[in-house]
Formats: C-alpha cells, sequence, structure tokens
C-alpha cells in the first residue's frame, strides 16, 4: 500500500450517523485506502457509534457482565447498490430451478405419412387408417392437433449462472448496510415502529432459546412480534398452477435473526414461526438479506455474530480475516451534500472567481445586405450607391423622354382620314370577292340573273 502524509489524510465516519457537517477539506475529499496512524485510529474509534445490546428479561440476563454497547462495524456504513443486489439475486436466484423439457417422442409417436399431391390437401403428414376422427388429420408439425411443438424444450439449457465472488460480497455488504437504515427497513415494508433501535443486537442469551413460546416471548421483548405477525397473517394462497406444485401457501417475510455460534438451539425454537429465517453469520445468504433484491430487510443480531461482523467482512482500511484479501468497497463520496461541499470555504476559497463581465463575440453581418456593415468596411460606398442610383434615374428619364417623343398624338381631322381610307379599302376588298358579275359563276352557282 502507498504510505500518505497522517496529516493529509484523515478518514471521518460521517455517513447516516452523524449530523455535524465537515469542517475541512480533508473531510470533504474522497478517502483513499492507506494504514492509519495510531492517532487516527484513536480518533476514528471515538467517531465510531455504538449500538445498544438489548436485555432479555425472559432470560434472566439483566445483570450480565458483558458491556451493553458494541461498536458499529464498517461493513454497516458501507456503499448501498441496489443495482448490483438486484443483479445479483436476479442470478442467484437461477441456480435453483430444475431442468425441464418436453417427451422426446411428443408429437412423433404415429406412423404418418404426406399423400402427395393430386388429392386437393396440403401435403401435410396425415395419420393412416380410417373409420374414427383422428384418420386423415395432419400430424407431426407444430401447426397440427397432436403434433410436436416448435423447437422442443431441452435440458441441456443453460440453467444456472455464475456470479463473481467480489460482486456477491459486494451484493451482501449493501444488503448488511441497508439493514441498519430505517427508512430503506420500512420502505420494505416491515413494523419496526416498537423497535428500540436500528441496528437491533440482542445478548447471546437468545441463541439458547430452545422453546417456540419463549422465542415469541423474545420477539414481543424486544418489539419485533408486530412485524412476525404481520407475516403470520399475510398467509394466502398462491394464485395460478403454482399451488399444484407444492407451492400453495405464499405469505410475507418477517424479521430475519442472525445467531454467531455454530449449532445453536435458536435455530428450532425460531423456524416454526412464520415469516421468521434464521441465518448464520458466517453464511449470510443474499436470497435471504434481500428476498425478491429488494433491500432493507429487518435483521435481529445476537451479540456474538454482530461482532464478527469486522473479521468476517473487514473495514475500509483493513483487509477481511476470513475472505482472503477482501476490502470494503469504499464509498466515492464521504460526505452526499453535494452543495454544502461546492459552497464550503474551502472549495470557494481556491475556485476561479465568478466572471461579471462576459465578453461575447458579435454576430456577424453580411455587408452585401447590411449598408452600415459596409460603410465601415469601404467609406466610398455611399457615394457610390448614390451615384448609382443618379444614374439610374437620368437613364429611365432620357427613355421616358424618347418614347414620348414617338408618341406624338395626331388631330382629329387626321384620323378620320385614316378612317375613311380603311373603310375604302374594305369595300374593295367585298367587291374583289363578288362573282355574280361572271356569267359562268353564275350558271353553276344557280344564281338567276
Amino acid at each position: 500500500m502507498r504510505e500518505r502524509d497522517p496529516e493529509k489524510s484523515q478518514y471521518k465516519f460521517q455517513r447516516f450517523h452523524s449530523t455535524l457537517p465537515p469542517k475541512t477539506l480533508e473531510e470533504v475529499a474522497i478517502p483513499q485506502r492507506n494504514t492509519p496512524s495510531p492517532n487516527q485510529k484513536m480518533a476514528a474509534a471515538a467517531a465510531r457509534p455504538l449500538v445498544s445490546v438489548q436485555a432479555l428479561p425472559s432470560m434472566n440476563d439483566m445483570a450480565a457482565d458483558s458491556p451493553a454497547t458494541v461498536p458499529l462495524p464498517d461493513v454497516m456504513r458501507a456503499s448501498i447498490r441496489p443495482d448490483v443486489v438486484n443483479f445479483v439475486h436476479s442470478n442467484m436466484s437461477k441456480n435453483s430451478r430444475q431442468p425441464y423439457a418436453v417427451s422426446k417422442k411428443a408429437g412423433h409417436q404415429t406412423s404418418a405419412e404426406s399423400w402427395g399431391t393430386g388429392r386437393a390437401v396440403s401435403r401435410i403428414p396425415r395419420v393412416p387408417g380410417g373409420g374414427t376422427h383422428r384418420a386423415g388429420q395432419g400430424a407431426f408439425g407444430n401447426m397440427c392437433r397432436g403434433g410436436r411443438m416448435f423447437a422442443p424444450t431441452k435440458i441441456w439449457r443453460r440453467w444456472h449462472r455464475r456470479i463473481n465472488v467480489n460482486q456477491k460480497r459486494y451484493a451482501v455488504v449493501s444488503a448488511i448496510a441497508a439493514s441498519a437504515i430505517p427508512s430503506l427497513v420500512m420502505a420494505r415494508g416491515h413494523r419496526i415502529d416498537t423497535v428500540p433501535e436500528l441496528p437491533l443486537v440482542i445478548n447471546d442469551s437468545a441463541e439458547g432459546v430452545e422453546k417456540t413460546s419463549t422465542a415469541i416471548k423474545l420477539l414481543k421483548e424486544i418489539g419485533a412480534y408486530a412485524d412476525a405477525e404481520k407475516a403470520k397473517d399475510s398467509v394466502g394462497i398462491r394464485p395460478g398452477k403454482g399451488k399444484m406444485r407444492n407451492r400453495r401457501y405464499i405469505s410475507r417475510k418477517g424479521p430475519l435473526v442472525v445467531y454467531g455460534t455454530e449449532g445453536a438451539k435458536l435455530v428450532k425454537a425460531f423456524r416454526n414461526i412464520p415469516g421468521v429465517e434464521v441465518a448464520n453469520v458466517d453464511r449470510l445468504n443474499l436470497l435471504k438479506l434481500a428476498p425478491g433484491g429488494h433491500l432493507g430487510r429487518f435483521v435481529i443480531w445476537t451479540k456474538s455474530a454482530f461482532e464478527k461482523l469486522d473479521s468476517i467482512y473487514g473495514s475500509f482500511d483493513k483487509p477481511a480475516e476470513k475472505k482472503n484479501g477482501y476490502v470494503l468497497p469504499r464509498a466515492k463520496m464521504v460526505n452526499a451534500d453535494l452543495a454544502r461541499i461546492i459552497n464550503s470555504d474551502e472549495v470557494q476559497s481556491v475556485v476561479k472567481p465568478i466572471k461579471k463581465e462576459v465578453k461575447r463575440a458579435p454576430l456577424k453581418k453580411n455587408p452585401l445586405k447590411n449598408l452600415n456593415v459596409m460603410l465601415k468596411l469601404n467609406p466610398y460606398a455611399k457615394t457610390a450607391r448614390r451615384m448609382s442610383l443618379l444614374a439610374e434615374a437620368q437613364r429611365v428619364k432620357a427613355k421616358k423622354e424618347k418614347l414620348d417623343k414617338k408618341r406624338t398624338p395626331i388631330s382629329k381631322e387626321e384620323a378620320s382620314a385614316i378612317k375613311a381610307a380603311g373603310k375604302a379599302w374594305y369595300q374593295t376588298m367585298i367587291s374583289e370577292s363578288d362573282y355574280t358579275e361572271f356569267e359562268i359563276f353564275s350558271k353553276w352557282l344557280g344564281v338567276s340573273q
């Protein structure tokens, strides 16, 4: 591991358990994996919150000489990743499936043959014989009644899924951390209104419980029986065909009791209570910690199991003892209040000041369309345009004068003379086309003189 300056690397425990805002930039920064100094260890131990160990009056452990509090393990402060939990849970649940397939002979247990062409029926194989409805029916095809299915299922399908070990550990760690947050536990539907504290730790005397009646009394003493009653009252019959396949009844999940001593007697005491499950802390299962892939299972820890969590999962700086080389996944941010970090004096003192005078690039205009821009480029443009306008006006005026000169008006006498000449020309044209004066044409046309 890389050694860093102890004065610059100071880890603070401020996730879900500390309400005080960070005072220095080191508290805001992302923590690094390093070996803490003795002073840091003492500061960390002082900052670590303590969890009360709930006494059990029914087990006569009120005057126990063991400490009434235990430090919170680092695994309870690990980052919570619902996406990892959902992925691992869905893949783990596939590993308990039983392979199924249709019979290899299904749909082919007949000696059907096609009738061929020429009989005005399709060429599907048909059942031989006569005298029954079955004779002549189509066979073998997936579109036929009694035929095989399309792509018959096989038992060598890929049923199981391999999951990375680190992913499985990450999912279990996230589920354990989520079980310590009351809001997530309540959001999952558990009744924890009467529970004194989360995470809920009880004395080790609970591991010696042998009778179910004593276990129920124990749950009532710690305020967890309301959640067990919820699971008991939710028992119902499963809808669908699952009720015919040994899955007739369904119910909600109750509390999960985690014990630390191998072969503890409480396993037989709690196993008959509906919804209540038990698990060994050395063999925690994600299917129990996050049923359905949903975080926030209500977990009841015994003191010995709670104290083993540090050795099983390690801490943020120390590898786990029982998992070779495993270190808890560190959160990307210790303090998730991003607004507080950005607006802190430590960050604002080193960032660049706000630019109040912002010079924006002006919009470029086309000088061929915009006269003002053209005048900036060419001051003579205004004079040239004025001269061109004057020249255009002069040309228009000269053309008009020329046309007016050609369009001189005539007098009335000239107009009447022109009209008389036109009429005379018209009469001449009519007389030239009159053939009645000639005898030959008159006879031919049958015109009498």
